[in-house]
């Protein structure tokens, strides 16, 4: 395994990865760290003493969460440049190609299908370069997780008399696709997949849907000092005005939740 320190400070490309992805129009190949120093030193020192030696070091995430809520942000804002190294981060801190699939799957419904198209190439290069073949990822269909009748009821019950007389076709969809589908796929566990859906909530910047799923993310698992870390996490990963607008969301949700 690549050590934490030579995976996140080197901006080449792992395996070979990236070499074989036809950047988007207009985009260009990740910077090779003589070209950062060349344009921004602070830059490079601020990566090396803040997110290599500090931020991935943390307690308060796992390295293989932490690798998962870098990725959900990548795809979800359709940063694809820096998508092949952190691809290869997630998979060497022991997410499996098959949650990587859920997660890109899953966020075609959070932050739209080209986002999630988007991620495609980059993945593909890193399943390609790591042998990854058919064998090691969730079947299109097939067994589901079990369903919470009664709290979908209420979901679905509060949802279709707030906006079913105006949008029947979105109430529809959220309660077939989403609830009783998506959300019920086993290959990403309930907790992992309310992560990246949070991540990609704050990373985006749509902070209305965080309480609903910051709550359901902790019904699912994820602790307090974790929904916590998160924000300082994603600060590095999606700004500090995004991290700001949804710290006091969080503030709340931690705030009325049980003790």
């Amino acid at each position: 395994m690549r050590t934490l320190a030579a995976t996140l400070i080197s901006i080449c490309l792992f395996a070979g990865a990236a070499a074989a992805q036809a950047p988007k129009e207009g985009a260009t190949a990740m910077p090779k760290p003589e070209d950062v120093r060349a344009v921004a030193p602070a830059l490079e020192r601020y990566a090396q003493k803040f997110v290599v030696d500090d931020l991935w070091k943390r307690p308060g995430l796992s390295r293989r969460d932490r690798g998962i809520v870098t990725v959900a942000a990548l795809i979800a804002r359709d940063q694809t440049i820096e998508l092949p190294r952190y691809l290869a981060l997630a998979l060497d801190n022991g997410v499996k190609p098959a949650e990587i699939s859920e997660i890109i799957t899953h966020l075609a419904f959070y932050t739209g299908w080209a986002s999630a198209m988007d991620a495609i190439p980059a993945a593909r290069d890193a399943f390609k370069s790591r042998n990854i073949g058919a064998d090691q990822l969730p079947p299109a269909t097939g067994p589901q997780l079990p369903l919470d009748e009664a709290a979908e009821k209420q979901r679905a019950t509060r949802v279709g008399e707030q906006f079913g007389q105006i949008t029947p076709s979105l109430v529809q969809y959220t309660t077939d696709v989403l609830f009783r589908d998506l959300w019920l796929r086993p290959a990403l566990a309930p907790r992992d997949r309310s992560m990246v859906t949070v991540s990609a909530l704050i990373a985006t910047g749509q902070v209305a849907q965080v309480t609903y799923h910051l709550n359901r993310a902790m019904d699912n698992g994820l602790t307090k000092e974790e929904a916590g870390e998160m924000l300082g996490h994603l600060a590095f990963y999606a700004g500090w005005p995004n991290a700001f607008s949804a710290a006091p969301v969080v503030k709340d949700v931690i705030e009325k939740r049980p003790h």
